[in-house]
């Protein structure tokens, strides 16, 4: 036995006392606080996002070494936490330590497996993250801005950090697939401008907020040249030298995850990763996919069957791909259906919830930059206590791929009651540790969103039969993800064989078919959270309507749910069987 395990058995073999209990909740009490403010000293912007403002004027560092370090800080939290006696914990305690416990496990092993040394993927990554530092950081005072500056000016050296990371990666054979990555160059070249007014983030200094004095309006906007110029075009233009000359090119020609080094356990331990489920594995995530297909085909065509279409299911969705009807003629068009659709929502929240976050959200298109290989919407958070609200991003780009009768699933999946509900309520969380108000775990996280596509039935929403197919084809698209994503990464499925299985068997457009396609290539197994999460979050509901009966209150599952952060899905089980009993003995 180590000697870990073998105190961890001491502890839990030591009868419990009142003084014992409170020892063991004080020490986690204690890790938890003091891994936090390392957390927060060795990732600045998130703390800027969570209110702390001691580090506003820098930018993590992201090396190698670095992450070596965290590493094996993480390590020795994980040995520390492993001496307390969670037995004598409340379960509200018992609960922080399982998640902090995954937390730190997750880091340790994908450090382990090098996960660190892919920073980018077809959709995101730290550049264009970096690209909304004027929308993620506070903009209201003088000092304010000089954070501002000094972080743009940091930009090359976080560059140069992410390009040792991906020298590594290229060495170690730790990379995306080639084909998955093409045109991710587009996404660096809108930020290489020659006149620093033109790039997104001079934005802050065309217009100063009252609290910053006229007259140092001219000194910061000098400031903010020179650091737009020296250090965040500098850095683009870094990384793009970068990208085009020797990562593009040197990238492994292998699809698969499963094809890099140690690959199947990398993707073992994704899979367990991404859905928080230890007891799930590739062969059970394809087997739970086909189900769903099968399932969700048998709905499709009963709609298909009572509009009265001639034809079969593959000619349904040609029909829906390129009829003009379905699609907006304007960027306008899609961004007023989306932000009307959000609103009517948001009027049958209280129907659905007892509680409500505070912080509002914005409909915005996502950024040109990044728009071409963008999925079709996105939540994007945003600080408590700063000046900006929470946005949902709608994408505005090639809109002949854009149908509208996705809209209504889209906007509930990534607004209200989805992604924006949940991760402002968490935000808002009191007596709960601070690591667990901002974590996010995409099983979690991902399956809410996709049970609250499904909540716009029992909301009025789906009216037009074509909207419902809309639904399902949203639900069906995730279905699909658990078997390409586990084809691609576990079976050898090339990518075209993954494109057509999409293709066939929903109602995305080619354009999507694609983009989405090369996502799940290159960010192997998050693709499996939704459907995992949903699955999962439905079968609770289930449970506990079988067993409270008439007692059962929507809205109070849905607070058992919400209002304890984002948590592994054996946590909420747990969440969900203490709402039940409690509710079955009032």
């Amino acid at each position: 036995m180590s000697l870990h395990r073998l105190v961890f058995a001491i502890a839990l073999a030591v009868p419990s006392t009142p003084a014992l209990a409170a020892d063991a909740a004080a020490r986690l009490q204690d890790l938890f606080a003091r891994e936090w403010q390392a957390r927060l000293k060795e990732e600045p912007q998130l703390a800027t996002s969570v209110g702390v403002h001691d580090y506003d004027h820098l930018l993590a560092a992201e090396g190698p070494a670095d992450y070596d370090r965290r590493a094996a800080a993480a390590a020795a939290y994980l040995a520390e936490l492993g001496t307390i006696d969670r037995g004598s914990l409340s379960p509200l305690d018992r609960d922080s330590a399982a998640i902090f416990e995954r937390q730190l496990r997750d880091q340790v092993e994908s450090h382990r497996f090098g996960g660190h040394l892919i920073p980018l993927n077809a959709d995101s990554g730290f550049h264009s993250e970096f690209a909304r530092l004027a929308e993620s950081m506070p903009l209201r005072t003088v000092r304010d801005y000089e954070n501002y500056v000094a972080r743009l000016r940091a930009f090359p050296r976080l560059v140069d950090d992410n390009v040792a990371l991906m020298k590594e990666g290229l060495r170690r054979g730790m990379t995306p697939a080639q084909v998955a990555l093409r045109g991710v160059e587009n996404t660096v070249a809108p930020h290489l401008v020659s006149d620093p007014e033109k790039s997104v983030l001079w934005k802050p200094f065309a217009r100063f907020p009252v609290g910053v004095p006229v007259a140092e309006h001219a000194r910061l906007r000098a400031a903010g040249r020179e650091a737009i110029a020296g250090g965040a075009v500098a850095g683009y233009r870094r990384l793009h030298e970068f990208l085009t000359r020797e990562y593009l090119p040197g990238l492994r020609k292998t699809l698969g995850a499963s094809e890099m080094p140690d690959g199947r356990a990398y993707y073992d331990y994704l899979v367990r990763s991404f859905t928080t489920r230890e007891d799930l594995d590739a062969e059970k995530v394809h087997q739970i996919g086909l189900g769903e297909v099968k399932r969700i085909r048998t709905e499709m065509d009963e709609v298909i069957k009572g509009l009265g279409f001639q034809g079969d299911f593959a000619a349904f969705l040609e029909f829906l791909r390129t009829d003009p009807r379905f699609y907006p003629k304007t960027p306008e068009e899609l961004l007023r259906q989306a932000s009307f659709i959000a609103k009517r929502m948001d009027a049958k929240l209280p129907s659905l919830f007892r509680t409500l976050p505070r912080q509002p959200y914005g409909v915005e298109p996502v950024p040109d930059s990044i728009a071409p290989k963008y999925t079709a919407g996105r939540y994007v958070g945003a600080p408590l206590g700063g000046t900006q609200a929470g946005t949902y991003w709608v994408n505005t780009y090639a809109l002949e791929t854009r149908p509208l009768y996705n809209l209504e699933a889209l906007t509930l999946h990534e607004a209200v009651p989805g992604h924006h509900l949940q991760g402002a309520l968490a935000k808002e969380l009191e007596g709960i540790p601070p690591f667990r108000r901002y974590s996010y775990l995409s099983a979690f996280g991902e399956g809410w969103g996709l049970y609250s596509e499904r909540l716009g039935l029992e909301a009025g929403f789906y009216q037009d039969p074509y909207s419902n197919f809309g639904r399902l084809t949203y639900e069906m698209w995730r279905a699909c993800r658990l078997v390409v994503d586990t084809g691609l990464h576990a079976q050898g499925w090339t990518r075209q064989q993954a494109m057509d299985y999409l293709a066939g068997n929903t109602a995305l457009s080619l354009h999507e078919v694609e983009t989405e396609t090369d996502r799940y290539i290159s960010w192997p197994g998050q693709a499996l959270s939704y459907k995992i999460g949903e699955l999962t979050i439905r079968s609770l509901r289930k449970k506990a309507e079988e067993a409270l009966g008439p007692r059962f209150d929507v809205r109070a599952f849905h607070d058992a749910v919400l209002l304890n952060g984002s948590v592994p899905l054996p946590v909420l089980e747990q969440a969900v069987d203490r709402y039940i009993a409690q509710a079955a003995g009032s």
